[in-house]
C-alpha cells in the first residue's frame, strides 16, 4: 500500500494529534496523524506527520493547508520525504 503522507511544519506547541486529524479531515480521510515530540522533554518540537487514504486527498490537504493559519502560525504543509540517514550527533566511544 502506497503511503500519502504529508508534513506539516510550524505548529503550534499546543496542537494535539487529535486535533490535527481533526482539522486534516476536512481535506479528506485521514489514516493517521502525529505530532512529534521531544524524547526528553515530551514537549511539542513544532511539527507533525499526517497520513492520508488517497494521493487525491494528500494534495488537497497539501493545496488547502500550506500556508493555513493555526493560533497564529502559518503552518507550511508538503508531500513527507523518506527520512535519510543520519550520522550519530557525537562518538560515544571513551578511550
Amino acid at each position: 500500500m502506497a503511503e500519502f503522507k504529508v508534513y506539516v511544519g510550524n505548529l503550534p506547541y499546543s496542537v494535539t494529534a487529535d486535533a490535527l486529524k481533526e482539522i486534516f479531515a476536512k481535506a479528506g480521510n485521514v489514516v493517521s496523524a502525529t505530532v512529534i515530540s521531544d524524547k526528553f522533554s515530551g514537549r511539542s518540537k513544532g511539527f507533525g506527520f499526517v497520513e492520508m487514504a488517497s494521493e487525491e486527498e494528500m494534495q488537497k490537504a497539501i493545496s488547502e493547508f500550506d500556508g493555513y493559519d493555526m493560533e497564529g502560525r502559518q503552518l507550511k504543509v508538503n508531500q513527507a520525504r523518506p527520512m535519510e540517514e543520519r550520522k550519530p550527533r557525537f562518538d560515544d566511544r571513551r578511550s
